[in-house]
Formats: structure tokens, sequence, C-alpha cells
């Protein structure tokens, strides 16, 4: 049954509460971010411009050692569409550049500022970005793939499966190589509770704000995860979507991970929280399967 998203903000409590004491007024996302080991890995770029607005800016990771060229990872952050900073996610870009992925991590315009489909075009043109640039730091702009949690996974989805806003932003969408949703929300007709109808209310045709109705057989392979303890957005939404993608024909993989919640599955990327399940793995094996699957650009 569709889920009714009620927030897609991480919990105010998050595992080390401690250090948000010892940051004072840093909320406890932050505190964590600033806190938490991270994975080896460089930052070759911060507070890159993709466009003109101040949100509209990015940050890159590499692998610790090598010039590439490595596949390239865009990474979407939850927050409701109304919340959320890339600062605070540069431990996942860290755990996916040790991966072996050139990773860029940007931020979004939000609500109230814009509405469905601001947000998405901002993706876009993150998107965009990497795909000119990427080769600069050691990346190959033929073998993208997209990744995101919460709010962030439905952006990741809604780009890798309605074609008209990479175009709109001159990317073909066929250098998606793959695409990764933790948690997402992929199918919330009606729009219901206090989120959804304020940002995506006054879109002409609801049902072009869905994931669900975008199944193609030429669409990026999925890897679709939800927490089997989520409260917050139903698995029923990642186990609809495997099933369309899949009854049209594209590889999709459905997995639940039973002792995880809503924020859970995303702090399962950090070096802290990997051995609660294993989230990363399982995504970047799947993601590196198909990216391998293209040959990378001859440098």
């Amino acid at each position: 049954m569709p889920s009714h998203v009620r927030s897609l903000r991480l919990p105010a409590m998050l595992v080390l509460g401690v250090a948000a004491l010892a940051l004072g007024a840093c909320s406890p996302l932050t505190a964590f971010a600033n806190l938490t080991p991270t994975d080896p890995s460089r930052k070759l770029a911060g507070d890159v411009a993709y466009g003109p607005d101040p949100r509209q800016a990015l940050d890159v990771y590499a692998p610790a050692e090598g010039q590439g060229p490595w596949p390239v990872a865009v990474f979407f952050y939850g927050g409701s569409w109304e919340d959320g900073r890339r600062q605070d996610y540069g431990w996942v870009g860290r755990a996916l550049a040790a991966e072996g992925f050139l990773t860029v991590v940007p931020d979004y315009r939000l609500h109230p500022q814009v509405r469905f489909p601001a947000f998405l075009e901002d993706g876009a043109g993150a998107v965009a970005w990497a795909a000119n640039n990427a080769e600069r730091f050691g990346g190959d702009p033929q073998r993208i793939v997209l990744a995101g949690h919460s709010a962030g996974a439905y952006n990741a989805l809604m780009l890798a499966l309605d074609e008209t806003y990479l175009e709109a932003a001159g990317v073909t969408p066929a250098r998606i190589r793959a695409v990764a949703g933790l948690a997402g929300p992929y199918d919330f007709l009606p729009l219901t509770g206090e989120i959804t109808p304020k940002v995506f209310g006054a879109a002409e045709d609801l049902s072009a704000t869905q994931p669900v109705n975008f199944p193609r057989a030429d669409a990026p392979p999925a890897f679709l995860a939800a927490g089997g303890e989520d409260e917050v957005v139903e698995a029923e939404d990642t186990r609809i979507l495997q099933a369309r993608l899949s009854a049209a024909g594209a590889p999709a993989a459905a997995r639940i991970y039973p002792d995880l919640g809503h924020a859970g599955i995303l702090l399962a990327l950090s070096r802290p929280l990997r051995g609660s399940a294993p989230v990363l793995e399982e995504m970047t094996a799947f993601l590196r399967r198909h990216v391998d699957a293209a040959a990378p650009n001859t440098r």
C-alpha cells in the first residue's frame, strides 16, 4: 500500500547523542558528521557552484590513492525536501570514495524556497556538472551512478527513471549506469500529512511526481533497500518499485534489512555502525557490478 510520508528528517536522537552535547548548538547529525571516524579518502573540492543559487553547490571526494578513471557517484541526502546540508554528509562521500567512486555530494534548493520539480532540476544540474567535470578529478563521465537516502532516494530514482530532467540539463541518460535508493518514498499518493501536500501539491499532474509511474525496460539497474523497522517510509514502497521495474524488464533488486529503521539504514554506511548491516557492502557491490560492465574511458 502507498506509504504516508510523515517526516523524512533523521530522528532527533542519533547514536552519538553525547557528541551533540559536546558540540553545544550543533544538531545531532552535525555532531555525528564532525566526530565520527571516516574512511580513507581525499576531499578534492568543496563549495563548488553548479548553479547561481547558494544552495546549488557541491563537494567532491576521491579514493585515497590512484588517479582513476573511477566511476562517478552522485549522492543525494534526505530531509523531507525541507532540510539538509552537504557538510553533514561528508562521511557518506568518503565512504563511497573509499569503495572506489569519485563521489559528488550536492546541496539542492528546498521548500519553502522551491517546490516540485525544482529540486529535481537542481539534481539534474549536479549530475550535469559531474558529467562535464568529473574527468579532471579522475572520474569517468561515461560511468555515473546515482544514490540517495529518503527524500534523496526519491530524487535519485526520479532522475534515473524520468529521463526528461537529465535531458533538459544536457545529460545523456545512458550515462547513468545504475541507481541506489535507501529508504526512499516512491509511491505516496494521495498526498497526506504536513510535508508532501506543501512540496508536491501544486504539481499539474500528480502522477508525474511518483517514481513508481516511470518503469521502463531500459531503466538503469536499481538497488532498492529499506529497513524492516522503518516507521517513516514503509518498506512496501521499496517492494512496489522493485516489482514495477522487474515487470517492465529492468534489473532491480530489493533488500529489506529487518533490524534497521529509517535513519539506521543510512548510518549503517558509517564506519562506527557498519557492523549493523551490510548496506554499504551490498549497495556498492551492486553499483560496481553494473559500472564495470561499461568500459572506462581511454585517458
